[in-house]
């Protein structure tokens, strides 16, 4: 491997989907890069995921997208329902007719098989150091070279600092001392089944939404098509760190007492359930102080109600990477310009996520209201209401 001398490289703080996808950008640039992630590499668990083809425009430009290709479906249609009746709502064109209108795919998987697949992308790139069991305890930003220091003492010099962190960012206040990171009021539940134990309509090739009083519910095939994931989003819980933690069905199930029996059956064939609370953050008045930017969730987590969060840390790694190319690695040129092509479209996707959440969870005429005004929608119409997230292009 032919390591980047301090002086040039990038420290990356956090190995997730937006930390390797910003290494693997950088080197691809010409430009080294040290990944530095507080667990091991191989921690990447998490839930299912969509890629919408803005991102995987992306990573076919950094030609991760063949690598991911056995391990990701290409959902023939995203397909509405009422929660409660059961009777389908609405249907959006995914499959072939979304690929040919943007360029790019339409993908599900799961979050783990992604992530390896950077993982080996960075591993196979020589500017790419990865270091794991690093644990940032102190940073200094303001001037080059930038210095982190480690829980052990161990203090690594570069270039510039790159905080991808995540939703708990302990960078983030470098940059935005007053960001407040509040509950949403929801709390999300995962589980997997395999595809070939569950009923129809959820065996289809497709994404179910569900949409009910105060919850909703998602499923889409991953694992290539061999499981079935299912995320179901309910208002209440309480505010708890942590993307896997632990949980009952008996927690769950009384909030869809009065759905359909179908999403009531999906519900009750999972046994396993692991669930995370909801946080927002409203957006921030900038992300790059001295030496260092935010990206990812730690600049602008997403509720998942538009399934964008990894996309837009897909999409910030690309620009990021591209600002400092087009600034010759100077990041006091480059971060301002990365900053000023990607806080308006994230901040717009951050507002329509959660304006999506607020329809899902309707009640009463509200959701009759909403649920005629989608009946009267033509499929295509409905594909090209979001022609300004899919059809995107990184600059």
């Amino acid at each position: 491997m032919t390591k980047s001398r301090p002086q040039t490289r990038t420290l990356i703080v956090g190995g997730g989907i937006g930390g390797l996808t910003t290494a693997l950008a950088l080197a691809q640039n010409g430009m080294g890069a040290m990944v530095l992630e507080r667990s091991t590499f191989g921690d990447e668990t998490g839930a299912g995921i969509q890629l919408g083809p803005n991102a995987t425009r992306a990573l076919a430009e950094l030609g991760v997208l063949d690598a991911i290709a056995t391990a990701s479906f290409r959902p023939h249609v995203l397909r509405l329902f009422d929660g409660l009746t059961g009777r389908r709502l609405a249907s959006v064109p995914l499959g072939r007719v979304a690929e040919e209108r943007y360029g790019a795919p339409y993908l599900t998987l799961h979050r783990a098989d992604l992530h390896a697949s950077l993982l080996a992308a960075c591993r196979a790139q020589g500017a790419v150091e990865l270091r794991n069991g690093f644990e940032v305890t102190e940073a200094e930003t303001l001037a080059e070279p930038v210095t982190v220091r480690g829980a052990d003492g161990t203090r690594i010099e570069g270039s510039t600092l790159i905080a991808a962190d995540g939703l708990w960012s302990r960078l983030r206040d470098r940059t935005a001392a007053d960001a407040d990171l509040r509950f949403s009021g929801a709390t999300a539940w995962r589980a997997l089944l395999p595809r070939g134990e569950v009923p129809a309509p959820f065996d289809a090739p497709e994404v179910g939404l569900w949409l009910g009083p105060r919850a909703h519910l998602v499923h889409y095939p991953v694992r290539g098509g061999k499981d079935l994931n299912i995320v179901a989003v309910v208002e209440g819980g309480s505010a708890k760190q942590g993307w896997s933690l632990r949980a009952e069905a008996d927690a769950l199930l009384p909030g869809f007492q009065r759905w359909a029996g179908p999403a009531k059956a999906l519900l009750e064939m999972a046994e396993t359930w692991r669930c995370w609370s909801l946080f927002r953050l409203k957006p921030l008045p900038r992300w790059t102080a001295g030496h260092m930017a935010l990206l990812g969730d730690a600049a602008h987590p997403v509720l998942p109600y538009l399934a964008q969060g990894a996309a837009l840390a897909v999409e910030d790694a690309v620009t990021l990477a591209a600002s400092l190319k087009a600034c010759g690695g100077d990041a006091l040129a480059a971060f301002p310009r990365y900053q000023s092509l990607r806080m308006e479209r994230a901040a717009r996707v951050q507002a329509q996520a959660a304006r999506l959440g607020r329809i899902y969870h309707l009640r009463g005429p509200a959701a009759f209201a909403r649920n005629f005004l989608l009946g009267r929608r033509r499929p295509e119409s409905l594909l090209q209401s979001v022609d300004w997230l899919y059809g995107h292009a990184n600059r």
